[in-house]
């Protein structure tokens, strides 16, 4: 018994396909790694003109919405820097330039939060190594290389997270500003 019409018609696209992968396909991937060319991609999370209140104002839970107002306040006293969306979602306070080994540069912010669905992430750039004490101190919490996730703020200790935000701002304006 022969194959259907339709079972032949997949068989030989399905052919035609890797066809086109092995001799179109391949021969493109192997000029590029052989062409020396960096393939970067741009960065997308870029200070762009976007409403930091607008945003907030997006956000559909109260205390959720009310916590990240009591964010910008602080991060503004702090920083005293104007609150600039970057990307879509993170809410920064200065920048700075950096640039990698690889070649890879871009602007990015000294200091943020975003406000995500499960848990605000706080941008600590300087890292955690050398906020151990304060860690211990803050509340309930997690970590990641640069961000530190709390889910609302009435479970920390605002001002050890103040102390958190404003030596890591330091440590990067200083550092950044030859």
């Amino acid at each position: 018994m022969g194959l259907s019409y339709y079972t032949q018609l997949i068989i030989i696209s399905s052919k035609a396909i890797m066809i086109f992968k092995l001799y179109c396909i391949t021969p493109f991937l192997v000029n590029l790694w052989n062409s020396n060319v960096e393939v970067m991609t741009e960065n997308k999370t870029k200070a762009n003109n976007k409403s930091v209140i607008a945003f907030l104002d997006s956000m559909e839970d109260e205390e959720k919405r009310k916590d990240a107002y009591v964010l910008m306040e602080l991060f503004k006293n702090i920083t005293h820097e104007p609150a600039v969306m970057w990307g879509e979602s993170i809410v920064g306070f200065g920048s700075y330039h950096y640039k990698y080994d690889s070649g890879r540069e871009g602007d990015m912010c000294i200091t943020g939060f975003s406000p995500r669905k499960a848990n605000f992430s706080i941008y600590i750039m300087s890292g955690f190594s050398n906020q151990q004490e304060l860690l211990k101190q803050l509340g309930p919490h997690k970590t990641g290389k640069a961000c530190l996730y709390i889910k609302r703020l009435s479970d920390i200790d605002m001002d050890v997270l103040s102390e958190m935000i404003r030596s890591s701002y330091l440590h990067y304006k200083i550092e950044h500003s030859q």
